[in-house]
Order: C-alpha cells, then structure tokens, then sequence
C-alpha cells in the first residue's frame, strides 16, 4: 500500500501533463461526447458538477482513480489489507489512511463522518451512514455490534435536517454468521420439501424463487436446537430494537445483501421486520431490503415479495445493486458441479439491474414500493431518470432515490443531483483496521469498474482544464 501511495504521488505530473496536452486524442474524444448533452442527465457543465470542490481534492481523487485503475496495483494494495503483519506497521497504515481509505470512507469515528456527510449536504448530496462492521461469529459480538448500530441512528438528529437519506446494517453484525446459514439450509430445504416443518418461522414474505440456487443444501439438515432458537430469537430482537430506533427518527434502514449461502436467512428475517415496522401504500417503508441483480434469480424474487407485499398492505422498499460476492459465488458453484447462480455476462447483469428498476419505478410510481437505486453505470443512471419521468414519479419523492459509494461515480452522482433527484453517497466509517474487510470488498467488488470506467477521471480532467485556462486567463 505504501508502494501505491508512492504510485498515486508520482502519477500527478503525469496528471498535469494530460490536463495541458491537446495531443491526448481519447480524452478529447471523450471530452467531445461529454459535451453532447442529454435532455435529463447532462454532465457537460463540470464547472456545475465540480464548482465546490477545491483543485486540489480533485487532484488527490484523480490520482488515486489512476492508482486503482491498475490491476497490479490493486493486487498489491490486497495483499496488504490482507496480511496483519504488513498492517501493524504505522507507515503503512498512514498510506492506507491517505489513500483508499480517505477516497471510500467517511471518517473514523462520528465527528469525522458527520463532517464528511455536512460537506456532502452542502454540495446538495445526501449520506447513508454505514457503520463498518463485518460478520459476527457469536451472541455477545452481535449485542456489541448493535450498539453500534444504534449510537449511528442516535448521532443523526444533530446533523443537518435531511441530510442522512438511510441508516443500513448488515444482518450478518447481529446474527451470527453460522445461525445464519443453518437457517438458510432449513429453508432452502423446505423449498424443496414444502411439507418440512419449521415451526420457529414467523409471518414474512417469500424468499426463494423457483429459479432460486439449492444445491447449498445437498441432505436434510437437522432441526434448530433449543439454544439456536433462543439465538434466532435474539437476533429478531436486535433488528426489532434498531428498527423502532428508526422509526422514531424517521430514519429507513438499508438491510445488506450478502453471499446465498446465507442469504434466504437474511431475506426471511428482513422480510419478518418489513411487515411489523413498513407502513400501508403511500407510504415511505422503514425496512429496506436489498436485491443483488447478478443473481439470475433477482427478477423473480423481487417481483414475488413486491407483490407479496401489496398483498399483505403495506408498502415495501428494496435498495438494488450489481453484486459484490462473485468470485465467491462461482467457486462455490463450481465446487458442487452446480451451474452458477451469477448471470453469465456482464451485460446479462446490467439487462437485468435495468428490468428491476423499471419494475421498481412503475410499482413505486404506484404507490406500493420505494426504490434506492445504487448503481454506477452511467447508462442504468440515464435509463432510471428517463423511466422515472415517464411513469410520473416526483424528483422530490423519497420513495425514489439513487445512491454511489462515496469516493466512486461522483459524476453521475452530481449529475442526477443537477437533475433534480434525491442522490445520496453511501459513507462507511469505523476505525482503520475495523473497515479493512470492507475496503476488500470494494476492492474485489469494483476492480473492474476502476479499470475500464474512466468517466469520472474524464469529467475531473475537463474540470481541471478549464480551472487551468481560467488561471491563465486571469494572469
């Protein structure tokens, strides 16, 4: 990490000399396509898009999106995060502080992220406060990892009114990850078996589709003991607590997607909450949950709790993302001799994130949903907006919202924000080393993002341009 933080450094004259060459004819092609603008979403005026941010912060972010733009860059920067020892040494940990931990993370406590979130809000951009907490593996690491949760949830009635769009957990913080997937192979079980009993269920909404992966689940898996549902009981309380804490705020509550041998799990237990805490039709939800469209079965799914949902009378949110768990997912398929459960190109993916949405926008345009949209593809970005206009949806209305990781999309988040939407950037926070697992994740998740989107780099460059032209004009 220390060797990519030296990288980034030595990347700024190169930096320069791309902003002044004229000679660059891919950046000026790009440049050229960036001028055409579009009726809804239009990113040619990056003096609007950029004007508070000051020079340099946009020269320290360009650097770093060139740094992680390398694939050999990335493989060492994981390596790092990856092994303690090299972790343990302060040099380290400051270059890691100073580069991917300062482009995607808000801060390490609650001062230092409510900060990032007040000079977001005055750029006209909204938070989502996550607090960086990973698997927990038993009861007392659950109990510390709500508190947690909730000190989050607390700290927002201080911060500027509207400022914080969501609070978000991860189910895996406050169920333990083997509860977790004991209960997923329950289900997966019933699916197959719908005579199998499991008589600790509560009323939800369904979780497996017929398309949805069961080769997890390849034997009768035995009952939950007495002492694993006093713990599945637990984990409804912990969810229950945090959700009437936002409640009271008037705060909704993002649930986490994770990997499917735990996810029919994670759905059955946000579901349960969704229709204790979630309001009749019309009304904004409390619980969100979340729907991967990697997945070959997120149509699906989606659709059969959406109208679930409406069946029940109560409105419902889903926050709908890519997938962050695909080298996992294939090897895990693989493993089994089973095909994997991740559509087979990304285009398959990015056909199925823009079939959800629309379905979300119509449904949300009806008044018995709300949708985040949480993507960084600027044409699912364009897609959204248009649909959203055509089916009626008010640039105001909270049930629709669109979101980006902080320090990744700045363009398209700045541009739907110029657009009139409600656009939020997603802020991790916690301790250096507390946040490392999702640094990976990012990492893992986004590499090809980084390498081959240049978007960003192309509108900061513009900026930068035109700030230097200015410059020289005035002297």
């Amino acid at each position: 990490m220390a060797a990519a933080a030296r990288t980034s450094q030595s990347l700024l004259p190169r930096i320069v000399r791309s902003i002044s060459s004229s000679r660059n004819k891919s950046a000026a092609a790009v440049a050229g396509s960036l001028d055409a603008t579009d009726p809804i979403l239009d990113l040619s005026d990056t003096e609007r898009l950029f004007g508070p941010a000051e020079t340099g912060e946009l020269l320290r972010s360009l650097a770093t999106m060139y740094t992680l733009a390398m694939e050999p860059a990335v493989d060492l920067g994981m390596a790092v995060l990856k092994s303690p020892s090299v972790m343990s040494s302060p040099a380290v940990m400051a270059a890691v502080r100073g580069t991917v931990y300062r482009q995607f993370c808000a801060g390490e406590g609650m001062e230092e992220a409510a900060e990032t979130l007040r000079r977001l809000w005055k750029v006209g951009l909204r938070g989502i406060l996550d607090y960086g907490l990973e698997d927990a593996v038993d009861g007392e690491a659950c109990d510390r990892n709500l508190a947690g949760f909730l000190r989050t949830v607390d700290m927002t009635p201080a911060l500027p009114a509207s400022s914080v769009s969501f609070a978000c957990v991860k189910i895996t913080a406050i169920c333990p990850i083997n509860l977790l997937e004991r209960i997923s192979d329950l289900i997966r079980w019933q699916k197959k078996h719908p005579s199998f009993p499991l008589p600790w269920m509560r009323p939800s909404l369904p979780v497996l589709s017929v398309s949805s992966p069961l080769y997890h689940t390849l034997s009768i898996p035995p009952p939950l003991t007495t002492g694993e549902e006093a713990e599945l009981h637990r984990s409804h309380a912990r969810l229950t607590a945090l959700c009437t804490r936002c409640a009271n705020t008037d705060l909704p509550l993002l649930i986490d997607a994770e990997y499917t041998s735990v996810q029919p799990a994670i759905d059955y237990i946000t579901y349960s909450a969704a229709l204790q805490f979630n309001a009749p039709k019309n009304k904004k939800p409390i619980v969100y949950g979340t729907i991967q469209s990697y997945l070959k079965d997120a149509k699906q799914r989606l659709a059969q709790a959406v109208d679930a949902a409406e069946s029940a009378g109560i409105s419902i949110g889903f926050k709908l993302v890519r997938g962050a768990y695909l080298s996992r997912e294939t090897k895990l398929a693989s493993s089994v001799g089973a095909a994997s459960p991740i559509h087979d190109t990304i285009r398959e993916t990015h056909a199925c994130y823009n079939d959800c949405a629309a379905f979300m926008l119509e449904r949300t345009a009806n008044g018995s949903a709300a949708c985040l949209l949480a993507t960084h593809n600027l044409e699912s970005g364009k897609a959204a907006a248009a649909k959203a206009e055509e089916v009626g949806i008010g640039k105001g209305d909270e049930r629709l919202q669109f979101a980006q990781l902080m320090g990744m999309a700045d363009g398209l988040s700045l541009g739907l924000r110029n657009a009139g939407f409600q656009v939020s950037k997603y802020l991790p926070f916690g301790p250096v080393e507390q946040v490392i697992p999702y640094l990976l994740r990012r990492a893992e998740e986004n590499r090809g993002f980084l390498s081959t989107s240049t978007l960003d780099r192309d509108l900061i460059r513009k900026e930068l341009k035109r700030r230097l032209r200015a410059a020289v004009q005035r002297k």
